[in-house]
């Protein structure tokens, strides 16, 4: 079976775990490049940089689709931030949230974005990151039903 977790795929993941399986596979693939190497690894994306808020968008799908597919972004946006939500509380080993949706989503891309800029963080780190939150999303089986009007 091909592996479709490239950022030239046109297969995107429309649910949190499969966004956060897809992040694993691409950040394994292009590694993590911190400071002026943001956007130098391989199969990186011309705006997506190569970390893992970066990975997790390209695994929702930015900068990858294509004209002649059709995607439910509304469900594909929200997947992805849930996707956020579980990895930033995996990550902070807590729920992180808020009252306002927009004040959380920050919140979730800071818990990130902190810990993928600690010195030393490696590829194999951010995928071990990445499957521990996919399996919590699917033991949740959080699916559309569940984060339909969600943050």
């Amino acid at each position: 079976m091909p592996n479709h977790h490239t950022p030239e795929s046109v297969v995107i993941a429309d649910t949190p775990a499969a966004i956060l399986e897809w992040a694993a596979r691409h950040i394994e693939h292009v590694g993590i490049h911190q400071g002026p190497g943001l956007f130098a690894g391989p199969g990186r994306t011309a705006t997506l940089p190569c970390w893992p808020r970066g990975a997790l968008q390209v695994a929702a799908g930015h900068g990858r689709g294509t004209a002649g597919r059709t995607y439910d972004w509304d469900v594909i946006d929200r997947a992805r931030d849930h996707a956020f939500a579980i990895l930033a509380e995996t990550l902070a080993g807590h729920p992180v949230d808020a009252e306002e949706p927009a004040v959380a989503k920050a919140r979730h891309r800071e818990v990130i974005d902190r810990w993928s800029a600690e010195p030393g963080r490696t590829a194999t780190a951010a995928a071990r990151a990445f499957r521990a939150a996919a399996v919590r999303a699917d033991r949740a089986r959080i699916g559309p039903s569940i984060w339909h009007g969600a943050v």
